[in-house]
Formats: structure tokens, C-alpha cells, sequence
């Protein structure tokens, strides 16, 4: 992850309390910094586990999930370094990845490499319904206006597809102000602290892709003032 100088430039000066406090009501310059910070002490985790033969990148990828999680859920006024909070559940999160990683590479492989499902479904067929999961779990953690935006507008509630006008009706808003929503939904989709789940499935995990991502947000942030929208 990367994040521009620009956008590191008036953290520095604030205390990690209220950075965590930042990131937890979705800022996502905290978050960037908080994640960036502690970056090492995932890097720790994964160095410390068996990973068998789930390649580096991947562990540290799932053990970021881990830190983001944890960002989420830190309270600082209750004493623990945030370190010892989150050790565990980054810790979790690589271990599932590597049990995963061993399962899916112990199945049977077909013709094409992929392992069978049962009976006749082909293994896309599996590989798709991931995809789908996984973001359909990133799609619920937008914030609500947010999702409401995505999900009207692409019809994920199975109904036909939503204009920016007719959205913005809905929410008591122009239609341009909701095809900002919409813009803004689509930047935090993208960002790396959420997306490592389906990037890892689409192969779109590399820094270079990370580095793309947050260029867009901080594009976004500088356009719109520093304003989130939400």
C-alpha cells in the first residue's frame, strides 16, 4: 500500500487515538496511516507461521484483512497495546488462509487443474460462486448509504437496475449528488484494506494494483475537499 505525501501530510501531528477514532468513522487517510504504521507487525505474524505452500504475498494480504479488522474493533481507552489486540485475530486470519490454500491444493484436480465440485457442476462454476461471496460480504460492509447507492443502482436487490435520479429521489438528493455516492461507493470498494478478499480470488493483489487503487481515493478525497459524503 501507498500512500501520498499529500494525503500523510496533516496526521503526522495527531495522536493514534485519534487516528483509530478517524478510521473507525471512515476516514480513509486514518485508516491508510494506521494500516501503513502497523503494516510491520503483520509482517511479524506472517514470519512467525508455518505457511506450508501458501506463496508470502498471500499471507501477508490475509494477515492485512486481520489488521484491518482489528483497526475496526480497537478501543484504546480500555489500556491494551494495540499490537497484543491484534496479534490474534491476524494470526487467524493466516492460518485460515493457509488451510484454505492447503484444502483447495489436496482436492483431486481435473483435466483444466481446477479441483471438481460434486456431481456434474464444473469447477468455474465454484470459482464464480467465490467471486460472487465475496462481494456480496464486501458490498454489506459499505456504509449504508453507500450500499443503498450500489446496491439500487446494479439491481443486487433483484430489481431492475436504478437511474442516478431515480436514487436520488429515493434519498432526498439530486441525481448528480447521487452519482457522486456512486462514485465514492466504487473508490471504497476498491481500496486494499477492503478488497484483499476478492482481489486475492481475481488475482488483483499486487502492490502496483494497491498503488492504483489508493491514487484513485486520494484523487477522489482532493476533488471533493476532504468531505466524505457519508
Amino acid at each position: 500500500m501507498h500512500i501520498h505525501n499529500q494525503a500523510m501530510g496533516g496526521l503526522g501531528a495527531l495522536s493514534e487515538a485519534t487516528l483509530f477514532q478517524q478510521a473507525q468513522a471512515g476516514c480513509p487517510d486514518s485508516l491508510n496511516a494506521l494500516m501503513i504504521r502497523h503494516d510491520g507487525l503483520v509482517q511479524a505474524v506472517v514470519r512467525q507461521q508455518v505457511l506450508g505452500d501458501l506463496p508470502f504475498a498471500e499471507a501477508l494480504q490475509a494477515g492485512r484483512i486481520g489488521l484491518w479488522r482489528a483497526i475496526q474493533g480497537y478501543d484504546p481507552k480500555r489500556g491494551t497495546a494495540f499490537s497484543t489486540y491484534a496479534w490474534p485475530g491476524i494470526v487467524r486470519h493466516v492460518w485460515r488462509a493457509v488451510k484454505g490454500h492447503t484444502r483447495f491444493h489436496s482436492l483431486p484436480v481435473t483435466g483444466d487443474g481446477l479441483p471438481p465440485l460434486a456431481g456434474s457442476d464444473p469447477a468455474l462454476v465454484w470459482e464464480a460462486a467465490a467471486v460472487q461471496q465475496a462481494l456480496y460480504h464486501l458490498v454489506q460492509r459499505l456504509p449504508h448509504r453507500l450500499r443503498y447507492v450500489v446496491v439500487t443502482r446494479y439491481g443486487l436487490d433483484n430489481t431492475p437496475p436504478a437511474t442516478y435520479r431515480q436514487i436520488g429521489v429515493a434519498l432526498g438528493l439530486s441525481g448528480e449528488r447521487a452519482r457522486h455516492l456512486h462514485t465514492e461507493a466504487l473508490i471504497w470498494l476498491r481500496h486494499p484494506a477492503h478488497s484483499q478478499a476478492l482481489r486475492n480470488l481475481l488475482g488483483r493483489h499486487t502492490l502496483a494494483d494497491y498503488e492504483i487503487a489508493d491514487a484513485l481515493a486520494q484523487d477522489w478525497l482532493r476533488r471533493r475537499g476532504g468531505r466524505h459524503g457519508r
